[in-house]
């Protein structure tokens, strides 16, 4: 396929070049001063152009600009006659659904969405760990989803098929499981330099792979451990209260995070009966 990015950023450019790879003919990006400098980089030969230009020379759109641009771009690209039949757009977000593109397919091209379950600091990253993600594919119709699915084989992804509406959920979900680790990984190291622990970032680093190996090994439940899970209402105490020492800020977030623990713990039957009465005590006190 001839394959245009709109929006050449950091996961744009990689799957442009992941699509070069299987075979497409990548005829044009679009983008802001820094895209010209990436697809310089990456997409050697590739001209630069205009959005609208950009679409018009290819068969496949790929729209990788930032979510609040998908809709106005895809609009735009349908009013200027850019996309329509014999086109296929497709939208990388993770949280938006093909109907942000109904601009486009009212115009005649098939639409759908393709996004990595995968973090992408940089386009070198987005490279080696791409091949071999998971992708969620959306479309509207047997055909997309399956042009979906064969776009993510070629990207040496493997597909799945979300429905529209789960969307938000799925992001919600992607959300907790990669952006709010790194936050709470960030707040894990700030208290350990606090307490005095030497290279923080290094020395929690093996306590977080054995974490993350037991979650995978185990299962969530069962890999949870802690004063949660254990019913410690003392030392739950006695942390709270040192944060409220030494980080006053992190409290809310501990209180938050011990309460959905202890709701996990009692759920997959973990919990001591009778000690949840305490820990939630302990809780309310800082709530």
């Amino acid at each position: 396929m001839d394959v245009a990015v709109v929006g050449a950023g950091t996961v744009g450019t990689a799957v442009a070049v992941l699509l070069g790879r299987a075979g497409h003919r990548i005829v044009a990006v679009a983008g802001r001063a820094e895209t010209r400098e990436r697809a310089a980089r990456y997409l050697p030969g590739v001209e630069f152009v205009r959005a609208l230009e950009a679409a018009a020379a290819a068969t496949l759109v790929v729209i990788g600009t930032p979510d609040d641009a998908v809709e106005p771009v895809a609009a735009d690209l349908a009013a200027a006659g850019a996309v329509g039949p014999g086109t296929t757009v497709v939208h990388l977000s993770g949280s938006l659904g093909v109907d942000t593109l109904r601009a486009a397919r009212d115009a005649g091209a098939i639409v759908l969405s393709v996004h990595p379950l995968q973090t992408f600091p940089d386009v070198d990253a987005a490279l080696e760990r791409l091949p071999g993600s998971p992708v969620a594919v959306t479309a509207e119709t047997d055909e997309g989803y399956v042009l979906g699915e064969r776009l993510a084989k070629d990207l040496g992804a493997t597909p799945f098929r979300l429905d529209e509406e789960l969307r938000p959920l799925y992001h919600a979900a992607a959300v907790f499981a990669s952006n709010y680790l790194v936050t709470t990984s960030a707040i894990a190291e700030s208290l350990f330099g606090a307490a005095g622990v030497p290279d923080p970032a290094a020395t929690m680093a093996p306590l977080q792979r054995a974490s993350l190996e037991h979650v995978e090994r185990l299962g969530a439940a069962t890999a949870l451990t802690g004063p949660a899970v254990r019913g410690d209402a003392g030392t739950i105490r006695r942390n709270l209260e040192a944060l409220a020492r030494h980080a006053p800020a992190t409290v809310p977030a501990y209180v938050a995070m011990a309460r959905a623990s202890l709701e996990l713990a009692e759920r997959s039957g973990r919990l001591v009966p009778g000690v949840r009465a305490a820990v939630e005590d302990v809780l309310d006190a800082w709530t």
